[in-house]
């Protein structure tokens, strides 16, 4: 007999050799009908993989991440599985699950080229193949077995993953007729899988590499009921409305132009305008909790990032040095700004008393993306941070760290994001060689964030092997108006660059001490932070972050400069209006205008300019009768500073 430990701590006995599916019988039919995967000693098994030993477990379901990872990596095979009896030769690459679905690259050889119109067919036989209800089967073989049967395959991408895999066993995963190489976890069988979409069709290079052969990498997803599938598709035509590259053209927020260089954001004006306001606002809320502003050069040389470890973490992903014309000095386009603000901590010496210091910077920074990555803000080579960093003493750290969390609040609430998950990103348990500084430091930051997120009685879950390379890290994960989630914020606890950097404060025991070091991102970055916001919101934000809060709508030609005079007076009262003096209809002008979702539209005929003043309508609510200019002004005013003043007190 064998002892099964459950999240809640419970303990049974039960005969060794017994599967997490038969555990999950052994509980409720139901149950075993909805898990999907099962964690086993904090690793993710195969339902039906046999537990022989004492072990900790955790059943998973669609509910869970690991359930749908296990799900959409079983589907990538079946869609593999699919593609090699209707493309006989095909190869392939790599076939993860993703965020949301799965992808596999394959090369279909002599010159084939896969498109939208043969995904159908594909899907057919995907179908047609889960209802089969083949079992997943794990095997185990020797090195020298799998480069033998991928050699028969003739799959030279197999080849090279298996020839850079240590000597020993590997695991195969078999459905019907594919076999693939696989860690796994998959699920019992395919008759699990009940509805397929595959969404798009992209080129990848094998590896990554740009030199490499381009593959084509077909996107999916799949679900265990197809009710679900009616409602992705539901959701996806939502996003594409709420896409942020189309609403950002439409609004003229932002474009991109070769002739800068891919990956490389304009911001227009009121683009500009957006991000002004999210930067004032942050400084704002910042402010109040003791944040000072500095400014740190867009390059910086190459052996501060040396000294850091991102270079030697991260050099490969940054634009290659820049040299001095005469001097050959090495500099780096900047891609982290933590060792500037180590820098400047570092100008003068530093006491207890002096402590907590914290830097705060919208730096710009700028790291290599390959193109194929690239994706409108979401994804560029040329991003701002709102960046900061926070030195304090071992007892100021988990007061500092919630601070921290009550800025994020702060800032949620004000954008409305309502469902959230913090995600505590811990080390990898196996793994520690991609880490740096001692067990000691990573396991007081690691208990700090813990002992932190508590506290403040988040909802929390634990990712191993997601902590950043110098210390562990609390991840906000929010879910849009339309049920997607993305990673916004994040708070680091760092031992290490502290130590690398030689950073020192003198005690109240007149000795020198290492400070510990908080690293900060609420909004992540602007450009990615603005796309999300961006089909979050569809384009329509609050009255205080919106580029233009009012446009005003002369109902002819003739009363162009009543019009001029309301606007000039609106902006002397730092409200963001515009003039729409095209010689259209008003009924027309209103229509226009409530697309772009100005919040406030102003019409001004002969009653106005005879009476001095404004005819308003409020977006989505229609006519709120005349007002004098002086009275809107103050009512614009007064509502933004209300908005900003019940979220800062928050």
């Amino acid at each position: 007999m064998i002892k099964i430990t459950f999240p809640d701590n419970t303990v049974k006995d039960f005969e060794a050799g017994i599967s997490g599916l038969e555990i999950a019988k052994s509980i409720s039919n139901r149950l075993a009908k909805e898990v999907l995967a099962i964690t086993v000693n904090d690793t993710v098994w195969d339902l039906t993989r046999p537990i022989t030993e004492d072990a900790t477990i955790k059943l998973h379901t669609w509910d869970d991440k690991e359930g749908k990872d296990a799900f959409w990596h079983s589907s990538a095979h079946l869609m593999a599985e699919a593609l090699e009896a209707l493309y006989p030769g095909v190869k392939f690459g790599i076939g993860p699950s993703i965020d949301m679905g799965f992808y596999y690259d394959i090369d279909l050889g002599n010159g084939t080229v896969l498109t939208d119109k043969d995904l159908p067919a594909i899907e057919k036989k995907m179908l047609e193949l889960a209802q089969c209800k083949n079992t997943y089967t794990r095997s185990e073989v020797s090195k020298q077995e799998a480069l033998s049967y991928f050699t028969d395959k003739n799959d030279e991408y197999k080849l090279e993953l298996i020839s850079e895999l240590e000597d020993g066993t590997i695991s195969f995963y078999k459905q019907g007729n594919f076999t693939d190489l696989c860690r796994g976890p998959h699920l019992p069988n395919t008759s699990y899988i009940k509805a397929i979409k595959l969404n798009s069709i992209a080129g990848a290079y094998w590896r990554g590499d740009e030199k490499r052969p381009q593959l084509t990498r077909v996107y999916g997803i799949t679900f265990p009921k197809k009710k679900f599938l009616d409602e992705y598709i539901v959701m996806m035509e939502e996003a594409k409305k709420r896409d942020h590259r189309k609403l950002g053209k439409e609004m003229e927020l932002f474009t991109f132009s070769q002739n800068v260089g891919q990956g490389m954001p304009i911001w227009l004006p009121k683009g500009a305008q957006l991000r002004e306001s999210l930067e004032t606002f942050l400084k704002r809320v910042q402010k109040k909790f003791g944040y000072e502003q500095i400014i740190t050069p867009h390059i910086g040389n190459i052996n501060l990032y040396k000294t850091s470890g991102h270079y030697e973490k991260y050099g490969e992903d940054s634009f290659q040095s820049i040299k001095t014309p005469q001097e050959g000095e090495e500099y780096l386009l900047k891609p982290m700004n933590c060792p500037h603000h180590c820098e400047a901590y570092k100008f003068k010496p530093r006491s207890y008393k002096d402590l907590p210091v914290r830097y705060a910077e919208f730096g710009t920074v700028y790291r290599y993306e390959q193109s194929g990555e690239l994706h409108g803000l979401t994804r560029v080579r040329s991003f701002t941070q709102d960046d900061a960093h926070l030195f304090c003493t071992p007892d100021q750290l988990k007061d500092e760290f919630k601070k921290v969390i009550d800025i994020i609040f702060i800032i949620f609430k004000a954008l409305d994001f309502k469902e959230f998950t913090a995600q505590i990103s811990l080390r990898d348990q196996v793994n520690r060689e991609k880490y740096i500084g001692s067990d000691e430091n990573w396991d007081k930051a690691e208990k700090a964030i813990i002992e932190a997120a508590e506290e403040k009685g988040l909802n929390t879950i634990v990712e191993y092997g997601e902590a950043a390379f110098y210390g562990p890290k609390l991840d906000f994960m929010i879910k849009d108006a339309i049920g997607r989630k993305w990673q916004l914020g994040t708070i680091q606890v760092d031992y290490n660059l502290p130590e690398r950097f030689g950073l020192e404060y003198v005690g109240s025991d007149n000795q020198k001490h290492r400070p510990i070091m908080i690293h900060r991102a609420p909004f992540g970055s602007m450009e990615r932070f603005v796309a999300v916001l961006l089909e979050h919101t569809g384009g329509k934000f609050p009255l205080w972050l919106t580029p233009e809060q009012a446009v005003i709508m002369p109902i002819s030609e003739k009363y162009n400069d009543y019009a001029k005079k309301v606007l000039n007076s609106l902006n002397n009262s730092d409200i963001r209006a515009v003039l729409d003096d095209r010689n259209e209809k008003i009924g027309r002008k209103i229509r226009d205008n409530e697309l772009k979702k100005i919040p406030y539209l102003i019409i001004v005929g002969e009653k106005e300019v005879t009476e001095n003043t404004l005819s308003i309508r409020k977006q989505g609510e229609g006519d709120m009768g005349l007002m004098s200019i002086d009275q809107f002004a103050t009512f614009i005013n007064k509502e933004v500073e209300d908005q900003l003043s019940s979220i800062e007190n928050y």
